[in-house]
């Protein structure tokens, strides 16, 4: 049973669940990359590893299956795929200073322009930890970056520079937010789709970095 969730953050999520290939080792982040269980097709044959120790997370369980005993480093309840594996932490951190996680679904607070990343710490505001952050920005092969275009209170995550700590010296390889994705070419963020009800000029209104657009910009699916 998919996790109640808005439209917006679904769109975001079904997207992101576009970007695997079969084979590949993904660890999902905190937020929005816990829905992308519930979208993914048996056909990618994707390996969803969580850092509190488990490489082989299956979809959303139905609520009468639900066991609080197996849970996913959100803390939210979880099934296991056939042929899953369970470890403990330092096992999994293994695998992620190691190099062994091929793509890193995490949520941001802020990414500049350049991609940088932030996704820690509020300045002013209590911190309750930066989990594994740093060490899947510093270890995953690829990052992409799930997260909605503005905070709560209308402000853009897309900044010319980050104003919040970053998480490390990597780079964003993607970013998908509900109304655009962006990649990153020669230290430039570049569109590569957008909402079809969007203009790029009123994209660029509601995005504080700039950006180039690809000529090969497409329609980004909002089903």
């Amino acid at each position: 049973m998919p996790k109640e969730a808005s439209p917006e953050r679904v769109r975001i999520a079904k997207r992101a669940a576009e970007e695997f290939r079969s084979g590949q080792v993904v660890n999902l982040g905190v937020g929005i990359p816990t829905l992308i269980p519930d979208y993914l097709t048996p056909a990618q044959d994707v390996h969803l590893q969580s850092e509190n120790g488990l490489l082989g997370i299956g979809p959303t369980p139905e609520a009468d299956e639900i066991d609080m005993d197996l849970i996913s480093a959100s803390k939210e309840p979880i099934t296991m795929a056939a042929g899953a594996s369970l470890f403990d932490s330092a096992f999994s951190f293994s695998m992620i200073r190691g190099g062994h996680i091929d793509v890193a679904v995490m949520g941001a607070l802020q990414v500049s322009e350049k991609g940088e990343l932030a996704n820690w710490a509020v300045p002013g505001e209590n911190i309750l930890g930066v989990g594994g952050a740093m060490d899947l920005v510093s270890g995953a092969k690829r990052l992409i970056i799930t997260m909605t275009h503005h905070t709560r209170d209308g402000k853009a995550k897309l900044v010319r520079r980050l104003t919040y700590p970053s998480s490390g010296l990597r780079r964003a390889n993607t970013v998908i937010t509900e109304h655009a994705v962006f990649t990153f070419k020669d230290g430039n963020m570049v569109l590569i789709e957008m909402h079809p009800d969007l203009t790029v000029d009123q994209l660029r209104d509601m995005t504080e970095a700039s950006f180039d657009v690809s000529p090969t910009l497409k329609p980004l699916a909002v089903d």
